[in-house]
């Protein structure tokens, strides 16, 4: 097992991506390291775990405090570091873009001059988003060649964090024996415990919860839905070649297969299957701008990584709803062995 008793450090542990990898290091065995600032980004998964059981340490500052971030990561000296720390909601960049900005590229900034200077062996991921792609309503899917950018502050920041890192790395992480890198993008990840702003799923559970009926804006709009599990996987894959010295300074794609892309208007109506007295209705008032489509194509990671989407469709959202509902039957209940549970049954999808 490549994990077990292993250090690794997880910057964004707290954060929905970042709270469900931490169960899923438990799970391998690894001794496990949290950085994250718990007032700007806490999940209500991390909330609904007992996080003393699982990590040997968790530190509660901003990325973009450079000192503390180089004497944390090199007093830990982490085998494996992903780097999942941001500020991650596309509305929120629009009312707060230059925090936005602030926490996405100077928080990778810091963290790529600190990789830039450690001395120990480590395999880092930094994970961005699908959103790094210039949106163009490509049908085929975007590949990693593809060309990078966003039209609003998240996306672009994002896009920037790419360019970023391969600037360092072909500056000097490439000439550095102790460290192996790469980047990860993936998108539209859903699952038990997100309940965000202005994300579908979140926005249903609530209305779900508190028995009102949902507002449903962009009904038409089509997402490659993933469950949370599938792109961490991918994450745990790529970790272990960069271990084996192999994929350096590359980036992948990690999307869901073709057949989950689906309008909104049936992701809410798959849902409604599984949570009784669900109601909703069209809005016409929409927030902020969205584009109706975007896919990835994951063809490099199904050939390098031998790697693939597990869930079809009605998989993914079984698994969400069967988290809330579980939840919210014991809302004092730890989730922890749940995730645990639900870690082990993706596992046995092939």
């Amino acid at each position: 097992m490549y994990f077990k008793d292993e250090k690794v450090l997880i910057i964004g542990h707290t954060g929905f991506k970042g709270s469900w990898l931490t169960n899923w290091l438990d799970l391998y065995g690894a001794r496990i390291y949290g950085i994250s600032k718990f007032s700007i980004n806490m999940s209500f998964n991390y909330k609904c775990i007992n996080s003393k059981k699982i990590l040997i340490k968790e530190f509660d500052f901003d990325i973009r405090d450079y000192k503390k971030l180089k004497k944390t990561i090199n007093n830990i000296k982490p085998k494996y570091i992903f780097f999942l720390a941001a500020q991650s909601l596309v509305g929120d960049s629009y009312l707060k873009p230059k925090e936005t900005w602030s926490i996405n590229l100077i928080g990778a900034l810091n963290f790529l001059e600190v990789v830039k200077q450690i001395k120990f062996r480590s395999n880092i991921i930094i994970i961005t988003s699908d959103k790094c792609y210039l949106n163009v309503e490509k049908k085929t899917g975007y590949k990693e060649t593809d060309m990078l950018g966003g039209t609003d502050p998240y996306s672009a920041s994002k896009a920037s964090i790419e360019i970023l890192y391969k600037s360092y790395f072909e500056s000097f992480l490439k000439f550095k024996k102790n460290i192996c890198s790469s980047t990860a993008r993936a998108g539209n990840v859903i699952g038990g415990g997100d309940l965000s702003k202005n994300r579908i799923v979140a926005d249903a559970i609530k209305s779900w919860k508190n028995k009102i009926k949902l507002k449903l804006r962009n009904p038409k709009s089509t997402r490659p839905w993933q469950h949370v599990l599938e792109p961490l996987s991918g994450y745990l894959k790529l970790s272990q070649y960069l271990n084996n010295g192999k994929l350096n300074g590359t980036s992948f794609n990690f999307g869901p297969s073709v057949k989950n892309s689906k309008t909104v208007i049936k992701l809410i109506k798959e849902m409604s299957k599984h949570l009784d007295n669900f109601e909703f209705n069209i809005s016409n008032k929409n927030i902020f701008q969205e584009h109706k489509l975007l896919q990835l194509n994951c063809t490099e990671a199904k050939k390098k990584l031998k790697w693939k989407p597990r869930l079809n469709f009605k998989e993914t959202v079984s698994f969400t709803t069967d988290w809330y509902i579980e939840k919210f039957k014991n809302k004092k209940k730890d989730m922890r062995k749940f995730n645990i549970k639900q870690i082990e049954k993706f596992m046995k999808y092939d």
